[in-house]
């Protein structure tokens, strides 16, 4: 079997590089999915520059993405010196002229505002291809908005493309990329041969809204509430019975916590206004939970409480939602 490719095997190098060339990297957002993905890209070898909206949260990011890098140390996963060249090759700031040189820009944002943040998206898009050469390739993290509408604003719209990271991305091994109708093969070759530069594996999807993954999720996690509501069986062992069942990392409520019950509700609420189905439509439970800021691990309750991130307890049981 081949081995996956280096930085090395692309002749990146101080020097100017070839149109297609990858050696700088950005990403817009540096919430907890933007910094997995510059963590880890930070790890394999390329320099990242981020952008954020100002230098209280840049200071934030990279203190927090300092004490994962020592959390991984802790577990012999990664050495000091691993961590410092990791460290020197992350560049953040609240300023867009940062990505001007950059190869590859990943839109990651992260809001709390109501609705499907197109609008918000596309003003990324909008000051990105201000700043970037022609050549440069934009991608959006996004799982449920249409491509092709965030890349209507820009005068180059062939150059984008959705690029899905999923959480854990340090373990996760694929990505899905997307193409939508006006996407060029030289920017679908140049994600292709990003995605295999961080070793990773490229699952190519046709435009729409959920992708695979989020499509698979959202009806999973309904279903599970639906069994819950009537009373089945607990959190505890619905969750148990999928993941001994079917070898599921987590169960559908360990990974509703995990991606954040507001997130997962925006994913539902975008989904059934694409579709119109009766499965995206969000649960009385999850809605009920978000509205009590029980949003899962990152406010230490949501169908489980948290210590240290861990689950300890079950926190919703069949009579709390009646």
């Amino acid at each position: 079997m081949a081995e996956n490719p280096k930085l090395e095997d692309f002749a990146l190098s101080k020097q100017a590089q070839p149109k297609g060339a990858l050696s700088t990297i950005g990403v817009i957002g540096c919430g907890a999915m933007g910094q997995e993905i510059v963590k880890y890209v930070s790890q394999q070898g390329f320099d990242v520059k981020f952008v954020d909206v100002d230098e209280k949260v840049i200071e934030e990011s990279y203190k927090q993405i300092e004490e994962a890098l020592d959390a991984k140390i802790a577990h012999w996963g990664l050495t000091e010196s691993e961590k410092k060249a990791t460290l020197s090759r992350i560049e953040g700031a609240a300023d867009y002229n940062i990505l001007k040189d950059c190869d590859l820009i990943i839109e990651a944002i992260n809001t709390n505002k109501k609705g499907t943040s197109l609008y918000q998206r596309q003003d990324v898009f909008s000051k990105v291809e201000e700043i970037v050469s022609e050549d440069s390739v934009i991608v959006s993290n996004t799982s449920t908005l249409m491509i092709s509408d965030l890349a209507s604003i820009l005068k180059h719209p062939e150059r984008t493309l959705g690029m899905h990271f999923m959480s854990p991305v340090e373990t996760i091994r694929i990505v899905e990329v997307v193409r939508h109708v006006k996407t060029s093969d030289e920017a679908f070759e140049v994600a292709s041969k990003f995605v295999r530069m961080i070793n990773k594996e490229l699952i190519e999807v046709h435009e729409s809204p959920g992708n695979i993954s989020t499509r698979m999720t959202v009806p999973m996690v309904n279903e599970a509430c639906n069994i819950l509501m009537e009373g089945v069986a607990s959190v505890r062992d619905i969750d148990r019975t999928m993941r001994m069942t079917f070898g599921n990392q987590y169960g559908p409520f360990e990974l509703a916590d995990k991606i954040g019950l507001d997130k997962l509700l925006r994913w539902m609420d975008n989904l059934y206004q694409e579709f119109g189905e009766q499965k995206y439509k969000a649960s009385p439970v999850i809605k009920r939970l978000v509205r009590a800021n029980h949003l899962g691990r990152k406010t230490a309750v949501g169908f489980y409480k948290y210590e240290d991130n861990h689950p300890v307890e079950q926190a919703v049981t069949c009579a709390q939602i009646k």
